[in-house]
């Protein structure tokens, strides 16, 4: 389930980044680009993020807020800053790029995409990690993280 929704919603972030952002029009539209994003989420984001939370409900249990703020911590100090570069290099090698091209992308996008999920994720994860049960954890995270999709499909997509 929680595979099935992170692609459809990376899917709808790449809609939203190319008909608002980009403003193609549905001429314009790439659908190609959407496929390929919505692959990503299923293959890549919906299980990495979704083994990540058992992880890391498993090292550090419970929810209080104490438990939130370490589970903040090592996400956001730990696992975000790995998880948006391999994010960046998938999605440059399903666009073809060559290793020398991604990784020229990677080294311009990458601090600003890290300094901009600063600035969305940690208020939401400590949200998320104190209220929601571990089972629904990464359908919350892909709800909220529709602009954040949208975001990153722009980031990655702007050659």
């Amino acid at each position: 389930w929680a595979v099935l929704v992170a692609g459809a919603l990376m899917g709808a972030g790449d809609v939203i980044a190319q008909q608002l952002v980009e403003q193609r029009g549905l001429r314009g539209h790439q659908c190609p680009r959407t496929l390929k994003m919505m692959g990503i989420g299923f293959c890549f984001v919906g299980p990495v993020v979704g083994s990540w939370y058992r992880i890391l409900d498993w090292l550090i249990p419970g929810n209080t807020k104490v438990v939130a703020v370490k589970k903040v911590i090592l996400d956001q100090g730990g696992f975000a800053p790995c998880f948006l570069g391999c994010f960046l290099a998938v999605t440059g090698a399903v666009n073809g790029l060559s290793v020398q091209d991604n990784w020229s992308k990677i080294q311009q996008d990458y601090m600003d995409a890290l300094m901009t999920n600063y600035c969305i994720w940690p208020p939401v994860q400590i949200a998320n990690f104190y209220f929601v049960p571990l089972q629904l954890r990464l359908a919350v995270v892909q709800c909220v993280a529709i602009v954040w999709n949208c975001y990153l499909s722009w980031k990655a997509n702007r050659m």
